[in-house]
């Protein structure tokens, strides 16, 4: 028999990431979920800190994935190098999935949301709207989105020499970019559940019950990919990765597919 993975082993942070967002979305998620949308009611409401905290959020969600990424980089490939691997997804799938058109469209989304919560808060909604302060800022959103995205994908390819800084070829910094991109899964798995306080009946019969399931898979992979590829880029090709990446996922996707009234 096979042992069973070391999932604490740094070639497993992808499974422990799996079992932490499944565990928590057993037992926690939803209550998160539930102050999130209080917030955003009051943020509705124009309550000025309510704005700040979600576009807090949002901007966490934006510079988290960079962040794990330059700490992380060095580490990982020095790893895959003592083990004699390399960064291999050229597979169709790969090719597809690590696109970086599709984060860099993601990352301006996330950039819209920063950009009208923080620049109202900031400039207030008169200053905002002049033209003077709203155009400089679209230009410089979409620049340090590019740079952004850039440092995201350029973990995909090994350094040709360490790191300059001290701190990032420390052993901390690995820990903290881990840090970083448990967290951000974490904010993505507050906006999935979103899903759960939605009023939706069971399904009426087996078409629409696989049309749900359908398109509560393909939304599960969108949301779920952007902050699982630093690790899905080392076991994509694993047979239980996928496996384990649905299963964090099920609790949502259950709770929808059967009705989510059963769960109020």
């Amino acid at each position: 028999m096979a042992s069973p993975p070391k999932i604490f082993a740094k070639h497993n942070r992808g499974l422990l990431l799996d079992v932490v967002v499944f565990i928590l979305n057993v037992f926690l998620m939803r209550w998160l979920t539930g102050y999130f949308l209080e917030l955003v009611q009051l943020a509705n409401t124009e309550e000025k800190l309510a704005q700040f905290a979600l576009s807090s959020m949002c901007l966490a969600m934006w510079l988290l994935p960079a962040a794990g990424a330059v700490m992380k980089r060095w580490h990982f490939h020095h790893r895959l190098q003592k083990e004699g691997r390399t960064v291999e997804w050229d597979s169709n799938v790969g090719g597809c999935l690590f696109n970086p058109i599709f984060y860099f469209c993601l990352n301006l989304v996330l950039f819209s949301a920063i950009m009208a919560g923080l620049g109202e808060f900031l400039f207030g909604r008169r200053l905002f709207d002049n033209g003077a302060i709203f155009v400089p800022m679209i230009f410089m959103g979409m620049i340090a989105t590019i740079v952004q995205t850039y440092l995201i994908y350029r973990y995909f390819s090994a350094p040709k020499t360490p790191p300059r800084s001290e701190f990032l070829r420390h052993p901390e910094s690995e820990i903290l970019g881990d840090v970083c991109i448990f967290t951000n899964m974490i904010l993505f798995q507050i906006c999935w559940n979103t899903l759960t306080f939605v009023p939706f009946g069971r399904p009426s019969g087996p078409l629409e019950f696989f049309g749900r399931l359908f398109f509560l898979c393909f939304l599960a992979m969108l949301i779920y990919f952007p902050p699982r590829m630093f690790y899905l880029v080392e076991d994509i090709n694993r047979r239980r990765t996928w496996a384990t990446m649905l299963l964090a996922n099920s609790p949502v996707i259950i709770k929808v597919l059967i009705g989510t009234k059963d769960w109020s």
